[in-house]
């Protein structure tokens, strides 16, 4: 997975004219997802990883390869968790509000990043009534609030649980 934080803003209009087959064409693979516009939810994002850093450009964006996924299929349901290795982690500060699925096991999925894919208008402040929105799954629940405390997400020494809803938002999985 290709990212183009910290190195640019991602411009828009560059985005907006890539090409997913050609992408895979140019790389050898299968097939290549285009995976935003997203924006971060986290305050601070340390990588372990001891890999060298690995840039490469897409239409005029320079990107970051920052994980390897290993999809439950060429284009995941929603609600559907897939392996990231990513080897990061990611800190929310005490008094950032939080968006969280709770899934029909109790497990807590925290949103890292929102999406405009599905919808190009959806913004940081539809977040807390987002359940309203969602298709969630029987047994699902969708919450939003205030850390008291820091939360960390730790996944520099097993894969990352990750899963995006009907929106494309992605969530990780919370195992603190």
């Amino acid at each position: 997975m290709y990212i183009s934080y910290p190195l640019n803003e991602c411009p828009a209009e560059l985005w907006s004219e890539l090409d997913a087959q050609a992408i895979a064409t140019e790389n050898g693979a299968a097939t290549a997802l285009l995976n935003g516009p997203r924006y971060w939810l986290m305050n601070s994002i340390e990588n372990a990883s001891r890999a060298p850093r690995m840039i490469k450009n897409f239409g005029g964006i320079d990107m970051l390869l920052q994980a390897t996924v290993l999809l439950s299929a060429m284009d995941p349901a929603p609600y559907t968790a897939n392996q990231v290795h990513q080897h990061t982690v990611v800190t929310y500060d005490a008094g950032e509000d939080i968006y969280e699925l709770h899934d029909p096991a109790l497990r807590r999925w925290v949103m890292q990043t929102w999406s405009q894919i599905v919808d190009p208008n959806l913004s940081r402040a539809d977040l807390p009534r987002l359940g309203d929105r969602l298709d969630l799954p029987e047994g699902w629940t969708y919450k939003s609030r205030k850390l008291t405390s820091p939360l960390t997400i730790d996944t520099t020494t097993h894969a990352a649980q990750v899963l995006q809803d009907d929106l494309k938002n992605s969530y990780s999985l919370f195992t603190g």
